[in-house]
């Protein structure tokens, strides 16, 4: 049945993006690999490959030409995401991407939306580990809230071995982030630190504030006055570190050893609600994420514009068919913060 959809995938040789065509290809999709520098063509035929700069709109239209959607991954996006976009539109193909910078989101979800609407085209940002993930678990803690004064995220990772497109976009983003505080999106007026009680195995730990593109896709669907989020120390050392290898593959599927859990709590009502999410490997988990909300998009008859995940997809549903990926589990109610 898949096969009656053809999805491209930019940056189809880069990390994540060998982890998204591999999920496409585990569903039987026809699959248009892009890149942006001539690549060999080890599979497939020539069709099934394309070169497209995203400073040459002719070749992006050739490239998305006959595909039902484009899953962006390739960084930064603040450079990418414009291009390919316009290129989308101008098909009239879907798009998806896995951005975790704010500015990039905010603007894609701003600057789009009525072209997106008219065209009947779904334009979907930072669908992936950032963004996506926090975005899904906070619409499912919140649901039947019909005040939500807070929402706390917090991500804790054993390591964080960086790919080169990671080491690019931290070059490249250096915008300021935004938080929201009082019901606004608002600058992070200094680093945040303070303690987060992980679930186990990762307990007590010191963290700061790293807001992503998080912070602006929650925003958009829930009204909390307070939406913040957090990492612990030891990813953000191995970040900071020139040194730091890229991640080392140790199972058959690519997957490195990484751990994570994202912990989010949501305040309102008078009560305290709190859910995590449990899995392996950032990038890796990034590929259901996206294919699954393209999948269901191609699959199902939507309206177009920009949006959020939470504001396409019912956030239960969709983390339930995620399963064998990532573990959600709500949790005891207690606060797990300190100052």
């Amino acid at each position: 049945m898949m096969k009656s959809f053809k999805v491209a995938v930019y940056g189809a040789t880069g990390h994540t993006g060998r982890f998204v065509v591999a999920e496409l290809e585990r569903r039987g999709v026809d699959i248009r690999r892009i890149s942006r520098q001539v690549v060999a063509q080890q599979d497939g035929a020539s069709e099934a490959w394309a070169t497209a700069s995203c400073d040459d709109p002719d070749a992006l239209d050739q490239a998305l030409k006959g595909v039902g959607a484009v899953i962006n991954c390739a960084g930064p996006f603040l450079d990418t995401a414009p291009a390919i976009v316009e290129a989308a539109l101008r098909v009239g193909a879907h798009y998806f991407d896995v951005a975790a910078e704010q500015r990039s989101v905010r603007q894609t979800l701003a600057t789009y939306n009525a072209e997106a609407a008219d065209r009947g085209i779904v334009v979907l940002p930072a669908m992936a580990f950032y963004g996506g993930l926090a975005d899904l678990l906070a619409a499912r803690v919140c649901t039947g809230m019909h005040s939500v004064e807070e929402i706390l995220i917090a991500v804790g990772l054993d390591h964080w071995h960086p790919t080169a497109g990671t080491r690019r976009t931290g070059e490249r983003n250096t915008a300021r982030r935004f938080i929201v505080s009082e019901g606004r999106l608002t600058p992070l007026p200094v680093e945040s630190q303070r303690r987060w009680c992980f679930p186990l195995p990762f307990g007590d730990l010191a963290v700061t504030a790293v807001p992503l593109s998080e912070i602006v896709t929650i925003s958009r669907h829930i009204a909390a006055k307070r939406i913040e989020s957090f990492m612990n120390e030891a990813p953000l050392q191995d970040l900071s570190r020139t040194n730091t290898p890229p991640p080392t593959s140790t199972e058959p599927n690519g997957k490195s050893s990484q751990t994570f859990v994202m912990d989010v709590v949501a305040s309102g009502d008078g009560t305290s609600r709190r859910i995590a999410a449990f899995g392996n490997d950032i990038y890796a988990v990034s590929a259901p994420l996206v294919v699954e909300a393209c999948m269901r998009v191609l699959q199902r008859p939507v309206k177009g514009g920009t949006f959020a995940p939470a504001e396409l997809f019912d956030a239960e549903d969709f983390l339930a068919a995620l399963k064998s990926e990532i573990r959600v589990q709500s949790m005891s109610q207690s606060p797990p913060v300190s100052g």
